[in-house]
């Protein structure tokens, strides 16, 4: 009989739970899509698709549930407090409803960083007790770990990656700031320059990549000045961390061909830290199975935590 994890990965329009062993093997997985129209009906598919998986594990032992969250997290209240995805939960005592719903203890926490926790775990980051994920999607999301654990900062908002500063006088972000390495750097920065450079009105980001290896100039000038946001954002993080190991993960790495290139020689010429050091910058491995496999370790670690105290 193993003992197991239940990991959530809920998203805007559909959630997935699997059943995880301490060892990261898979037992079950179920997928269902998500009703946004109010918070009850969101807790109570969550609830639905952890049981679905429960029922076929009964003589295994769950050790909690973890559930990866997009939007701003307070750890210690278990509370969504800012998601674009997920506005029916601003505020909302998810934890403490779930938990309520099955008798187990769960964990919420934002899904990049339950995605980093998750390559730290099972994938590029095994090697390694410290690194930073940045997820290229829409937007641009971020985890960091730190002695194999997620840095959550005072209240859990830390990582926020997506809204650090590349550009003082760039475009206007949703978060009141300009210049956002998301609005320079994710699909919609590559769709919004794609637009631009007149490659089209309505492109999407893959369309632009397609127009890339065509040969297309003006869509390769696009990767490049994505690559060179996004070797901004990189050297600051290598400069403050010092972290052996830098991960991007998303949709967008298809064009990691178009856009490393000026990364790199943009973080080369502005981390005298990653000059000098074996400093690693490299793509994800778990795809979309990284937030998971994270959310799913996440009461493990805490069972280890009490175990050592």
């Amino acid at each position: 009989m193993a003992d197991y994890a239940i990991g959530v990965d809920l998203g805007g329009t559909n959630l997935r739970a699997a059943a995880i062993t301490a060892s990261g093997t898979m037992l079950e997985k179920v997928g269902a899509p998500t009703d946004l129209s109010t918070a009850e009906t969101v807790i109570r598919d969550i609830v639905r698709a952890i049981e679905s998986v429960r029922a076929k594990l009964r003589e295994h032992r769950l050790v909690g549930v973890g559930i990866g969250v997009p939007g701003f997290i307070r750890i210690a209240e278990g509370l969504v407090v800012g998601s674009n995805n997920l506005v029916c939960l601003e505020g909302y005592p998810v934890r403490d409803r779930i938990e309520q719903a099955l008798g187990a203890p769960v964990i919420l926490e934002n899904d990049a960083n339950a995605a980093a926790l998750g390559e730290k775990w099972m994938g590029a980051g095994r090697d390694v007790e410290d690194l930073v994920l940045l997820t290229l999607g829409t937007g641009i999301g971020g985890g960091i770990i730190s002695k194999g654990r997620v840095l959550h900062g005072f209240v859990g908002m830390a990582g926020e990656l997506g809204h650090l500063t590349v550009a003082p006088n760039g475009n206007p972000c949703g978060c009141g700031n300009t210049g956002c390495l998301e609005k320079h750097a994710s699909a919609t920065a590559i769709e919004s320059m794609a637009k631009l450079l007149a490659l089209g009105d309505d492109l999407t980001a893959k369309d632009v990549y397609d127009l890339a290896v065509a040969g297309n100039e003006r869509a390769r000038r696009v990767f490049e000045s994505m690559g060179q946001a996004l070797g901004v954002a990189i050297a600051m993080l290598i400069n403050v961390f010092n972290f052996p190991l830098y991960l991007m993960s998303g949709g967008v790495l298809a064009a990691w061909d178009y856009f490393y290139p000026s990364l790199e020689a943009e973080v080369r010429r502005r981390s005298y830290t990653y000059r000098h050091t074996e400093t690693r910058i490299e793509k994800a491995r778990l795809g979309n199975e990284a937030g998971i496999y994270g959310a799913a370790y996440l009461p493990f670690q805490a069972q280890q935590a009490i175990f050592a105290s």
